[in-house]
C-alpha cells in the first residue's frame, strides 16, 4: 500500500502553459458566462435568495467556479462566487440548517459543504468552521428521525469529506460521530459492485445503483471510509482468510469486518475491476449514457460522470497512496475532459461516444435520453451537466500536487505544466513543472526553496512505462526505481536551484476488444481514427452557440497491422492556442488502415465492429490518429483488416 496524503491548499498549484490557456478557455467561456445565459444560473436563484432553481444546481455551478477562479488567480471570478458564499453563509437559521427554505433536501447542501471547505482553504474564511459545526450538529440530532433518501442516500460521502475536514480542524469526535451515522445511512457500493446484484448490460428501468453520476460518486465509499477510520485511530492491516482478500486473486472482497487500508483499497480495486468486466469502454471509463450501459463503443458517458469520477479517483489517491490511480486520473482528465467540450469550451455535451460518428439530433440507443444528448449546446438534455461541468479540470489542477502524511514531503499525483508554491517544514519551497505533457515524454521540474531543507519528492512512473522511464537530477543520470505503489522518491536535503528531469517513453500500445476489436494508446492519451468535421450551427441556438458536427469523409475504416505499430511515425508539434482543437494536433500518429465497407450505420451510430480480422478488398493506406480529445468525430475501437491487394496504391 502507498502512504496517505492531505491536500494542497486551493491556489498554492497554479496552471502554466497550455493547461492554463486551457483553464482560460473554460473561464472565458461557459463558465465565465454562464449566469448571463442560463436562468437557473441567474439572479433568481434560490441560492442567491430567488423563486428560482433551488435543488442542485447552484452548487454545483460553484463547486466548479470557486476552484476555477484559485486556480487561475482570477479576481473577476473571485467576485462572481462572492455573492453566492455570502448569501450561503447569511442563510444559516438557528438550529443550523442552511440554504434555500423552498427545499430542506440533504443532497444539494452536500455539494454546497464542499464549495465552503474549498472557499475556506484558499480564502482562510474563519466563518466557515463555525457555520459547518452548527450545520453538522442539526444533522446529528435530524438524521435519525429524517434519514438520507434518493440522491443523499448514495452520494453521502461528499458529506462525509466535510465533516473530516472540520474533524482535522478541531478534533471535535462528534464529526467522525456524523461521518459514520453518514455511511450507514448511505448505499451498500462496495456490496452491490462486487456482488452478484451488478447488472451485466444495459440498464432498462431507472435505479440509483445504474445511474453513471450516482456509480462514479459510489467508488469513493472505499476511500472516504479508509480516512474516517484513519482520523478515528482504527486503521489497520487485514488479518483472517487471505482467500477473502482481493488483491492477489481478483476476487472481491467479502469479509465487512476488515478495517485496514490494504482492505478498503482492495474494495476499491474489486468495484473498478467489476465494472470494466461488465461496463468498461476502449478508453479506460465505464459506460453510463444516463444509466450503466455495457461495454460497447456505441454507448455514451455523461460529462456529470465525467467530473464525478475524475474527483472521485483523486479523493481516492489521498486515502491511498497508489499511483496506479494517477494513471486513470490522466485518462480521464487528458481525454475524457476535453472530449465534453467544443475546443473553446463554449458548449458541451450529455453524452459522448468512444465511437462517434456524428453528434446530431437523432435517436440513439441510449439507456435514456433525448435525441439531443451529444450535440453540443449549452444544455443538451438536461441541465445538470451545464451545472456540474465546472469542477473537472481546476480540481484536476489542485491535485497535482499532494502532501504525504507523516514526512511532509510532496508527491506528484499527475504531470501537466503548473508551478506549486508552499511551505515544507517551515521553509518556502517552489516546483516550476515546464512540460507539454502529456503531449511529450520529458516533464522538466526545478525547485526553488528559501533555505535548504529536507524532504522527500515522490514521482509517480506511470505503469505504461514503469521499466523504461529514466531520470536524471541536475543532469546526472539517478537509479530510477519505483516501489509497489508506483513511486519513485527522491529523499534528501533540497538547496534550491536543482533540476529533475523524467522521462517517461510512450510507445503504442493496444487495447484489446471483444469480437478482435482494438484500441490503441500513447502514453495516457487514448488515440483515434480522427475524420473531418463539419460544425454546423443551429438555428435558435441558445447560450454561447450550439452544434452539430458531422464528418466530412465516409469513417468505416479498419486498421492494418500487418507492418507493427513500431512501423507507424509519431509527429509532434508545440501545443496549439486550443490545447484540443481537431485541425492544430500536438500529436499525430500516421498508422495504416483500409475501408470496411461491411461496417454500417445502425440507429445513427457505427454498429458493433465486425469480427477481426476483416478480409477486405479495399487498399491500405494511411490513417491519421490523434488524442481522444481533439476529435469530436472519432473512432476509438476499430477492427482490424486483412486486405486482399497490399500493393494497391
Amino acid at each position: 500500500m502507498g502512504i496517505r496524503h492531505t491536500p494542497l491548499a486551493l491556489g498554492e498549484i497554479r496552471p502554466a502553459g497550455w493547461l492554463r490557456r486551457q483553464l482560460r478557455l473554460q473561464a472565458d467561456g461557459l463558465t465565465g458566462r454562464v449566469e448571463e445565459i442560463w436562468p437557473d444560473l441567474g439572479p433568481d436563484s434560490g441560492w442567491l435568495g430567488g423563486p428560482g432553481e433551488d435543488w442542485e444546481r447552484g452548487p454545483y455551478y460553484l463547486d466548479g467556479l470557486v476552484p476555477l477562479a484559485h486556480v487561475l488567480d482570477d479576481e473577476a471570478l473571485r467576485e462572481k462566487a462572492s455573492k453566492w458564499i455570502e448569501w450561503m453563509l447569511a442563510s444559516q437559521r438557528e438550529d443550523g440548517q442552511f440554504g434555500p427554505g423552498s427545499n430542506d433536501d440533504w443532497w444539494p447542501r452536500m455539494v454546497a459543504l464542499k464549495v465552503l471547505v474549498q472557499h475556506a482553504d484558499a480564502t482562510g474564511d474563519e466563518r466557515v468552521p463555525g457555520f459547518l459545526a452548527r450545520y453538522f450538529a442539526y444533522q446529528l440530532e435530524q438524521l435519525p428521525k429524517r434519514p438520507l433518501v434518493e440522491w443523499g442516500a448514495v452520494r453521502a460521502t461528499e458529506n462525509v469529506l466535510a465533516a473530516l475536514w472540520l474533524h482535522a480542524r478541531d478534533g471535535d469526535p462528534r464529526w467522525l460521530e456524523l461521518g459514520e451515522l453518514l455511511l450507514e445511512q448511505n448505499a451498500d457500493w462496495v456490496d452491490y459492485l462486487t456482488g452478484e446484484d451488478l447488472i451485466t448490460g444495459p440498464a432498462t428501468v431507472f435505479a440509483h445503483l445504474t445511474h453513471g453520476p450516482n456509480v462514479a460518486m459510489g467508488l469513493k465509499v472505499p476511500a472516504v471510509r479508509a480516512l474516517l477510520d484513519a482520523a478515528a485511530g482504527r486503521s489497520r492491516t487485514a488479518t483472517g482468510d487471505p482467500a477473502r482478500s482481493r488483491s492477489a486473486t481478483g476476487d472481491p472482497v467479502r469479509s465487512r469486518s476488515a478495517t485496514g487500508d490494504p482492505v478498503r483499497y482492495a474494495e476499491l480495486t474489486a468495484s473498478l475491476a467489476a465494472l470494466d468486466r461488465w461496463h468498461g469502454q476502449v478508453h479506460g471509463m465505464f459506460s453510463g449514457d444516463e444509466w450503466l450501459a455495457g461495454r460497447e463503443a456505441h454507448h455514451g458517458i455523461e460529462t456529470c460522470q465525467v467530473m464525478e469520477y475524475l474527483f472521485t479517483l483523486e479523493q481516492s489517491a489521498l486515502a491511498f497512496g497508489e499511483g496506479t490511480l494517477g494513471d486513470l486520473a490522466e485518462l480521464v482528465a487528458f481525454n475524457h475532459l476535453p472530449a465534453a467540450f467544443d475546443p473553446e469550451m463554449r458548449a458541451h455535451q450529455y453524452h459522448q461516444q468512444a465511437n462517434q460518428i456524428a453528434a446530431n439530433i437523432a435517436e440513439r440507443r441510449w439507456t435514456l435520453s433525448s435525441d439531443d444528448a451529444n450535440i453540443f449546446g449549452l444544455e443538451p438534455h438536461f441541465g445538470c451537466c451545464l451545472a456540474n461541468m465546472h469542477q473537472g479540470w481546476p480540481k484536476f489542477v489542485a491535485s497535482l500536487w499532494m502532501r504525504s502524511t507523516g514526512d511532509n514531503g510532496l508527491t506528484a499525483f499527475a504531470y501537466a505544466p503548473s508551478t506549486l508554491r508552499t511551505t515544507v517544514h517551515g521553509t518556502e519551497v517552489t516546483v516550476e513543472q515546464t512540460t507539454d505533457y502529456p503531449f511529450e515524454e520529458t516533464v522538466r521540474l526545478d525547485l526553488s526553496v528559501s533555505a535548504p531543507v529536507r524532504f522527500p519528492l515522490r514521482l509517480r512512473v506511470p505503469g505504461w512505462c514503469r521499466d523504461e522511464a529514466t531520470l536524471t537530477v541536475d543532469g546526472e543520470p539517478e537509479t530510477l526505481s519505483a516501489g509497489a505503489d508506483g513511486y519513485a522518491v527522491l529523499d534528501r536535503t533540497w538547496s534550491g536551484g536543482e533540476r529533475i528531469e523524467l522521462t517517461l517513453p510512450m510507445r503504442l500500445r493496444k487495447e484489446r476488444r471483444e469480437r478482435g476489436a482494438l484500441g490503441l494508446r500513447l502514453g495516457p492519451l487514448v488515440l483515434v481514427a480522427a475524420l473531418p468535421e463539419s460544425w454546423r450551427p443551429l438555428p435558435n441556438a441558445r447560450g454561447l452557440g450550439e452544434w452539430e458536427v458531422l464528418p466530412l469523409s465516409s469513417w468505416n475504416y479498419g486498421l492494418y497491422l500487418g507492418d507493427g505499430l513500431d512501423s507507424w511515425p509519431i509527429e509532434r508539434a508545440p501545443v496549439p492556442e486550443l490545447p484540443f482543437g481537431n485541425r492544430d494536433v500536438a500529436v499525430t500518429v500516421r498508422g495504416r488502415g483500409a475501408r470496411l465497407y461491411s461496417w454500417r450505420v445502425e440507429e445513427n451510430s457505427a454498429a458493433v465492429p465486425p469480427d477481426s480480422p476483416v478480409p477486405v478488398g479495399s487498399p491500405v493506406g494511411d490513417l491519421r490518429l490523434v488524442p481522444y480529445g481533439c476529435a469530436r468525430i472519432r473512432l476509438a475501437e476499430l477492427p482490424t483488416v486483412l486486405p486482399a491487394n497490399l500493393d494497391a496504391p
